[in-house]
């Protein structure tokens, strides 16, 4: 049926609103580095850590109630790889549920990727932050066995440099909050194209805020599924669409873990949100976020977007790297960041001087980019080493794993909950610690450095608000509660 716009002269085709929810299904790497086991976590009872208690009480129910088969998800390499090992149902739910068997469009696939370890891209290298996207889509690409088309950026962290990243990379689309295009007042009913540098550009659809909070954290708005679809989405979505044809659209993204995790029955009220049965009525249609950025072409309208802006800091990202106004007190994040960079910037060096002798520097970067093979378990280690290394002697070969190894623990330090939360006596901060000791000890074995020490002397500068404790006495009781000696050797 076509009909005459109201407020034009042309022909447009009317198509039936919709409503897509999306969830972020993200848990940061828990395991000890140094052991690759997860320490019992006595707070997650009557489960053995925190992992088992989210996978019972969220991953496994929406995975057997048939909700991810309506959504649009990401699913974090850190918790797929745990998924895998300890709950392979549920990990094959999620892949399965990627694309339905009704869905014969590979580009509108329900999952998207994720930036491999959730750090916050803004903040990083742009070395970094190629490896962190690259990483992201190659795991995605060996656990769901396509091409990811859209990538879902940690704490939705964006700025020009990270959108250039993502559409040279190949990435169609990714997912930001209102607040964060530069026009406040744009309508977030539809798709939009920022243009990047090198004349690409990528697809970015803004989630409904209103709609997200009362999903997020009214009680009384999600204990009926059908009135928070007649009430809350169809008033917001109701209409002729626009007048290209582009069919008015509301995008619901939470945190996954809100549906049963974080708030009791939510997977109950999910289920008949997105999968209401036959007969029901609603005036909208349910659709994915891919969906609705990969529709057919057409003339997206153009928006920008503002720097350095995430969705869970309202003040940018001085969440993860300053004193924020949202924190009681803040002012250890900016000297552990520091510490971390200053690290960081070590080891980078270190390993370019260590691997000088067999390969050229930028060789090892391009092999730090596709290690994660060897992470994920498609290829094995002496395999990898030989491929890059086909003349080089086995102490080289076994040197350069040890220096991508090493890569590996330096790039999980910035994940991006050691900053979240408002005291660095935390477990998210100690896990970051305990990354950064297992980099620096296997580099100060390798070169005969210390930069352990060096670490130390630069995380005493700050302390713990509650404690009053430095970073240093923090990194040591992280190694002592998992069983590690203070000091290297």
């Amino acid at each position: 049926m076509r009909r005459r716009a109201p407020d034009s002269g042309t022909i447009r085709l009317v198509s039936r609103p919709q409503l897509a929810v999306h969830g972020h299904f993200y848990q940061p790497e828990r395991r000890d580095p140094f052991s690759g086991e997860i320490a019992p976590q006595p707070a997650a009872a009557p489960y053995r850590d925190w992992n088992a208690r989210i996978d019972a009480e969220c991953y496994k129910p929406n995975a057997e109630h048939g909700n991810l088969r309506h959504i649009s998800y990401d699913l974090g390499p850190t918790l797929a790889s745990w998924l895998s090992e300890h709950d392979a149902a549920t990990h094959q739910g999620f892949v399965d549920s990627d694309l339905p068997p009704e869905i014969v469009e590979e580009k509108s696939g329900n999952a998207m990727a994720q930036a491999y370890h959730h750090a916050i891209l803004p903040l990083a290298s742009m070395a970094d932050r190629r490896t962190e996207v690259r990483w992201g889509l190659r795991d995605f690409e060996l656990r769901f066995g396509r091409r990811a088309t859209g990538i879902w950026l940690p704490e939705t962290a964006v700025d020009s440099a990270t959108l250039r990243i993502l559409a040279e990379e190949g990435v169609l689309y990714t997912i930001l909050a209102p607040w964060q295009a530069v026009d406040s007042k744009l309508d977030t009913r539809r798709p939009y194209r920022v243009d990047t540098a090198g004349g690409k550009s990528i697809v970015v659809v803004f989630y409904d805020a209103a709609m997200s909070a009362a999903a997020s954290f009214e009680s009384d708005a999600t204990m009926d599924a059908d009135g928070f679809a007649r009430d809350r989405v169809l008033p917001r979505i109701a209409g002729h669409g626009f007048a290209d044809g582009t069919p008015l659209t509301a995008v619901i993204a939470t945190d996954g873990e809100l549906y049963g995790h974080h708030q009791k029955f939510r997977d109950l009220f999910l289920a008949r949100l997105v999968n209401p049965g036959a007969g029901v009525e609603r005036g909208f249609d349910i659709t994915t976020v891919g969906r609705i950025a990969c529709a057919p072409p057409q003339t997206l309208p153009a928006a920008l977007v503002a720097e350095r802006t995430s969705w869970s800091c309202h003040h940018g990202v001085l969440r993860w790297t300053g004193e924020c106004p949202d924190a009681a007190d803040g002012r250890w994040k900016g000297p552990l960041r520091v510490a971390l960079e200053r690290l960081a910037t070590a080891i980078d060096t270190l390993a370019e001087g260590l691997t000088g002798d067999f390969m050229d520097a930028r060789e090892f970067w391009r092999a730090r980019d596709q290690y994660v093979d060897v992470i994920y378990g498609a290829e094995p280690a002496e395999g990898f080493a030989r491929r890059w290394l086909p003349i080089a002697s086995e102490a080289q070969r076994s040197n350069f794993l040890s220096l991508l190894e090493a890569q590996r623990w330096r790039l999980a330090m910035f994940a991006s909950d050691g900053w979240f939360w408002g005291d660095p006596v935390r477990l998210e901060t100690k896990q970051v610690l305990m990354c950064a000791a297992k980099s620096a000890r296997m580099i100060d074995a390798s070169a005969g450095t210390d930069l352990e020490g060096r670490l130390l002397d630069d995380l005493s500068i700050f302390s713990s608000p509650s404690r009053r404790i430095d970073g240093a006495a923090i990194y040591f009781e992280a190694l002592s509660e998992a069983g590690q000696p203070r000091a290297r050797g």
